[in-house]
């Protein structure tokens, strides 16, 4: 970034991600600073992102939403940016979702394109437009996909109050924009497989744990 163009931090949410960070982190855009959560790794994830360059805040409560919230505090930036550490997206695209908030919008959303068909399955997919159309039912807010390539400005994220520390932080933190009145905003980004298994959505029990977490957003 340079002139009157915002900085920028890039939290990375990190549960045992060290050979996915070791992709993820060296793509990077230049001015952008990495703030990579550690959230418990037994693989050495911190290790690799501090070799990387990452600023590393370790956040031993357990929970997707937890880790978020603490790259949340620990930026300084005055847009925070967020993206699955897995390699799953490419932080190089970073500069598409960063681009509508120069233009008024309030919150960005990477709409994830798969690249291939094993990047993103189709219970995922399922999932996903179930919380979208229950969503736009609630707030009025249409989207295609909860992204979770997504950017904002600091200090409106904190006014947001968001209290959700497992996988509804991000479903909240867009009920909350909503309700605000924030202009929600929606680009193309790229979705290629994760390295590795998802901890949130590996597994059947993880879906149906992560699906809970956001209809307790949604009823709330």
């Amino acid at each position: 970034m340079t002139g009157d163009e915002p900085t920028v931090d890039l939290v990375l949410p990190c549960l045992d991600e060290a050979v996915a960070l070791a992709w993820v982190l060296p793509r990077v855009p230049p001015g952008v600073r990495a703030i990579v959560v550690d959230n418990g790794s037994t693989d050495g994830s911190a290790d690799v992102a501090q070799g990387l360059g990452a600023l590393v805040v370790h956040e031993s409560v357990r929970g997707f939403g937890s880790a978020c919230h603490a790259g949340l505090l620990a930026a300084s930036a005055d847009v925070v940016a967020f993206m699955d550490a897995d390699g799953s997206l490419d932080p190089r695209q970073l500069e598409r979702v960063l681009g509508p908030l120069r233009t008024g919008a309030d919150l960005v959303l990477g709409r994830r394109r798969p690249t291939s068909g094993s990047a993103w399955p189709w219970h995922l997919r399922l999932a996903n437009r179930e919380l979208v159309r229950r969503l736009e039912r609630r707030t009025g807010t249409r989207l295609h996909d909860l992204g979770p390539m997504r950017a904002a400005r600091r200090t409106a994220l904190l006014d947001l109050d968001l209290r959700d520390r497992r996988s509804g932080y991000p479903l909240e933190m867009v009920v909350r924009a909503a309700e605000r009145g924030w202009q929600v905003a929606e680009v193309d980004v790229d979705y290629a497989p994760r390295q590795g298994r998802s901890k949130v959505t590996g597994t059947p029990l993880g879906v149906v744990r992560a699906v809970r977490d956001m209809s307790a957003v949604l009823a709330s």
